[in-house]
């Protein structure tokens, strides 16, 4: 015998304040009542209705949401968090949005203060300051707080909705707000997310206990699963695949948008992991492969290098260990294409060496001119700083970007001979943009490659890292085997778009969006 029964007087409260009191903040439906779609009013009256025979309290108090992006989410949480903050029975109540940082923290509150400011009735009820709102006649309120916040401690939370909770940087948020529960009679906390990439985070677990419980292979009849997820073999083409994983499809999310975006997924590898997770709503891993061979082999072609004597070009070097590879590249603006010629060292007696661990032949490599010998055990800075001295006279480099955190005498000794060195960051902020210029370029057969094998093979190599925000670099650390020439050439990228120039390739055509 079920311990719960379903109360359709307070399913129907909580749904009926929404849309009587509630509207839309954004879009065409600006000012309109928000209508609850079914698979939303379904939410709520769950949320409400469902209570313990006993003491007539709410039976959930854990409501884990995990739906793609523009289904509405946000919307429909700054929604419940106005129920609780006027219509719910708890005096004294605390409601707060919560995420991994103040932006993100803020989207679900500021469209919870749209809404009031839209309301006569909300409007009369409630003081809507720049960071909380406050109903005086029940001595509730509504704040917004982060991960950043200095202080997260002295909550007394009666409703938590954490927004993407995916962004988390780690637990302490989650579990510092969720303890603060406890002396509620009936508290909720709502985590809202898409689907993220880092499966040891605080969001994967509760994703995994959520899926759990949804399976009935844990009982817990406080929590309230709601995962609404393309399968791992479902073709991201295919309309039936968007449409399970998004309840709102063709209401908030269009057609259009999911045919253009499915279609970015497969022309531009970097983009897909990003379109699995959030708009299928997939776990994806936090690296991918990049891009196929066919795609690289595109883009070698005849070309007579010769031409580029004299040539204004950039630069990138990435200096990896004494004992392992070092890589300069040059980078070429011609005629609206990119041409660069790389340079790779490796230090002699260590050739045969890596050659047998890396499972690729340095030997006949350094033998047919595709690398350079160093001599020693160890990388011959020496003889790399006359190279870079030797190119500089027959090319005209106008910069050099280097790693600011693998810095060495060498880039010293560039600098006192004359060198424009240009320290380059190895993080998202630095790399996301020439890695993915590069792609494009790559993609749109607008780079020129010399079929250099030691480069072919460090193409073969890279995986990509994402961030949270859609940012990308290489990841060194996830990267089979190396993939130094890689790193140096979109260094030398960065180094070309970074550079204030009157001859720019864009200023030739279109900039390549991703």
């Amino acid at each position: 015998m079920t311990n719960f029964y379903f109360d359709k007087d307070a399913a129907n409260k909580a749904i009926g304040f929404i849309e009587t009191f509630v509207t839309h903040t954004k879009g065409e439906l600006t000012g309109k009542p928000l209508k609850l779609e079914e698979w939303q009013s379904k939410i709520v009256g769950d949320i409400f209705g469902w209570k313990n025979k006993e003491t007539n309290l709410r039976k959930y108090r854990t409501v884990f949401i995990e739906v793609p992006r523009k289904n509405g989410k946000s919307t429909l949480c700054a929604a419940i968090g106005l129920y609780m903050l006027f219509s719910d029975s708890e005096r004294g109540s605390e409601v707060y949005s919560a995420a991994g940082d103040r932006a993100q923290a803020g989207i679900v509150f500021e469209i919870a203060k749209g809404m009031i400011l839209q309301s006569a009735e909300l409007s009369e009820r409630a003081n809507v300051f720049r960071n909380s709102i406050v109903n005086e006649s029940k001595g509730n309120f509504y704040q917004a707080i982060s991960s950043d916040s200095k202080t997260k401690h002295g909550f007394n939370a009666n409703c938590i909705i954490f927004d993407e909770l995916h962004t988390q940087p780690n637990r302490d948020l989650w579990d510092t707000l969720t303890t603060s529960t406890g002396s509620r009679r009936q508290p909720l906390t709502i985590a809202i997310t898409t689907a993220g990439y880092d499966k040891q985070s605080i969001c994967y677990e509760i994703y995994s206990y959520a899926k759990k419980v949804k399976e009935g292979t844990v009982s817990d009849d406080s929590f309230y699963t709601v995962i609404y997820e393309a399968e791992k073999d479902d073709d991201i083409t295919l309309e039936t695949t968007w449409i399970k994983a998004n309840p709102n499809y063709g209401i908030s999310l269009r057609k259009e948008y999911m045919e253009r975006e499915s279609q970015r997924a497969i022309d531009v590898p970097s983009y897909q992991n990003t379109f699995r997770r959030l708009m299928l709503n997939q776990w994806t891993d936090s690296h991918s492969a990049w891009l196929t061979s066919g795609e690289w082999d595109a883009c070698h072609k005849d070309f007579d290098y010769s031409i580029l004597e004299g040539k204004e070009c950039w630069g990138g070097l990435d200096l990896a260990s004494t004992r392992d590879l070092t890589a300069f590249v040059l980078l070429f603006n011609v005629d609206g294409k990119f041409v660069f010629i790389p340079y790779i060292f490796i230090p002699e007696e260590n050739a045969k060496k890596r050659s047998e661990r890396d499972g690729v032949d340095y030997v006949s490599w350094l033998r047919d001119g595709h690398m350079y010998a160093t001599s020693g055990d160890v990388a011959d800075y020496n003889f790399i700083r006359s190279k870079i001295n030797e190119l500089s006279k027959k090319y005209r480099i106008q910069s050099v970007c280097y790693d600011r955190w693998n810095a060495s005498q060498l880039v010293i000794d560039l600098q006192n001979d004359g060198a424009n060195m240009d320290p380059f960051g190895q993080g998202f902020v630095s790399m996301s943009m020439p890695t993915k210029t590069l792609e494009a370029e790559i993609l749109s057969k607008n780079i020129i490659h010399n079929n250099n094998p030691c480069m072919n093979w460090c193409m073969s190599n890279v995986q990509l890292q994402e961030d949270p925000a859609g940012n990308i670099k290489v990841a060194k650390n996830k990267s089979k085997e190396k993939i130094d020439p890689v790193v140096a050439l979109i260094m030398a990228l960065g180094c070309h778009l970074t550079t204030d120039m009157g001859d720019s390739v864009y200023d030739k055509r279109e900039l390549v969006v991703l």
